[in-house]
């Protein structure tokens, strides 16, 4: 995805459809799509200004979020879950969630689960 044209350039563009100059007329005076030109002058329009609208960030983790208590009591009832078992007790509930959304919850509250080693260290070699 790449940024948006500037706010000067969308205001010229408008200011001269605005002057009577057509949509076509414009883009190609300022080097632009006919179809930004229309765009930008019917978000003008509609809301007074050709400002670009806020671009990324996270639109999809608030499904996860609503169902945090949920999934928090599924953890809590088994210590040891993996995240494809926590998924599949999801599932179960009508919730469905792919693994790394899973991961990402977790991650974002610093909950990790680590491995223990079965067997004590050995004291003479070294151990990876």
């Amino acid at each position: 995805m790449s940024k948006p044209l500037s706010l000067d350039l969308r205001e010229r563009v408008v200011a001269a459809v605005s002057g009577g100059a057509s949509r076509r007329q414009a883009a190609e005076r300022f080097g632009v799509s006919a179809a930004s030109a229309v765009r930008w002058c019917a978000l003008d329009r509609d809301t007074g200004s050709a400002r670009a609208k806020p671009q990324g960030g996270d639109r999809h983790s608030h499904r996860i979020e609503a169902q945090a208590d949920l999934i928090m009591a599924l953890v809590d009832g088994t210590s040891d879950i993996t995240l494809m078992e926590l998924q599949a007790r999801l599932a179960e509930q009508g919730h469905r969630f792919g693994i790394g959304t899973l991961w990402r919850f977790f991650d974002r509250r610093g909950i990790t689960w680590k491995k223990r080693p079965r067997t004590p260290a050995s004291r003479i070699a070294r151990t990876s």
